[in-house]
């Protein structure tokens, strides 16, 4: 890889990452170590060791960042039969979208609760309505933003998988 190639694939790590921090409420580390399985993926995924090498951090802190990212599936790992090596890959895209639909799940979940709490309780100041009227909307908007992500979701698995089966067509496509 070109010199200018390799600083440009750093510097998107690095914005991947504070993005990532950002948005997903990760360690600098965790973030980063997602940014680079992105980045430097291979067919086989990325091992422990080069995660430990290529962040230079310690094993115990690489560790304890990829368990957190496992725990909140951002990424899985694969193993080889007769090798006991993990090999760490970021989770599909679909899936990213798939956790976004279950936050939004669970705030239309707390807007139902909170119009029917307000339903029952409110008071018939203009203030008090115009609230009511602006949770209805929220939850409207909601619920169109679910379904606007479920097909997304698919649309994402079908690319995901028509790529898949061209990986195995190609037995070398990342080097390609």
């Amino acid at each position: 890889m070109q010199a200018g190639n390799i600083q440009e694939k750093e510097e998107l790590i690095e914005m991947l990452s504070i993005h990532f921090q950002n948005s997903h409420n990760l360690s600098p580390l965790g973030a980063k170590i997602w940014a680079v399985l992105i980045m430097d993926r291979n067919e086989d995924g990325l091992t422990f060791e080069y995660l430990v090498e290529r962040l230079g951090a310690s094993k115990s802190t690489i560790s304890t960042n990829l368990n957190e990212l496992l725990q909140k599936e951002i990424i899985y790992f694969e193993t080889r039969e007769g090798d006991r090596k993990k090999y760490f890959k970021a989770a599909p895209f679909s899936q990213r979208f798939t956790r976004i639909l279950k936050n939004m799940a669970f705030e239309k979940q707390l807007v139902e609760k909170m119009i029917d709490y307000k339903s029952k309780n409110a008071s018939q100041c203009a203030m008090e309505q115009c609230a009511m009227e602006n949770l209805k909307a929220f939850k409207t908007h909601l619920i169109e933003m679910e379904r606007l992500t479920q097909k997304i979701i698919a649309d994402l698995q079908i690319i995901e998988k028509k790529n898949i089966l061209k990986l195995k067509a190609k037995p070398n496509y990342y080097e390609q």
